[in-house]
């Protein structure tokens, strides 16, 4: 049996535009008017059988503001930064750039002490292969950027290193069709 579960990247947060290691900020005012905005394009989701969101106060509030009532699900969570959380980008290699370095080169590398990138994507993956399937069942999940990036990798059974290559913007719809341990990319008009 085949299912089809449409990944959609929550509007933005201030975080996001900081580059800034997720720290459960709720949607920005732009945020907000966006997903305000898009809803009448992407209240078709509403008709998804399961509605799923990463516990993230931003998720949570995209699916608020689209009409959604999303479940929280912790296996949605976004990748665990360790000691990383809440800072930029640019403060973590300012103060630690072998750190950094290590963490972008190697997917098994957790300097930060939270999850390394490898055990993330299989983490997304595992969510991913236990979702209740039926021949067509619609599913739709509200997730972070960069779970959706790594369901994507997972998905496509694509090197972990990839995940650096994928961009996510928000609001974006991602569609994967299959079951578990079977997925397929689908590109939809």
């Amino acid at each position: 049996m085949h299912g089809r579960l449409k990944l959609l990247a929550a509007a933005r947060s201030s975080a996001l535009l900081e580059t800034r290691f997720d720290d459960d900020r709720p949607l920005d005012a732009a945020g907000w008017h966006e997903a305000e905005r898009a809803a009448p394009v992407l209240c078709r989701l509403a008709a998804a059988e399961l509605r799923y969101c990463s516990p993230s106060a931003r998720c949570r509030e995209t699916g608020e503001a689209l009409g959604l009532t999303p479940l929280a699900q912790p296996g949605l969570r976004d990748c665990d930064m360790g000691r990383w959380r809440g800072r930029t980008l640019a403060e973590v290699t300012a103060a630690e750039p072998q750190a950094v370095d290590a963490w972008l080169a190697d997917p098994r590398s957790a300097p930060h002490g939270g999850e390394s990138l490898l055990a993330f994507i299989t983490r997304i993956g595992s969510w991913l292969d236990t979702r209740p399937v039926g021949e067509g069942a619609g599913l739709v999940a509200i997730a972070e950027p960069g779970v959706v990036r790594a369901a994507l990798v997972y998905a496509l059974q694509a090197p972990p290193h990839t995940y650096w290559r994928i961009d996510v913007q928000p609001l974006s719809v991602t569609t994967l069709t299959g079951r578990a341990g079977n997925w397929s990319l689908a590109l939809e008009a």
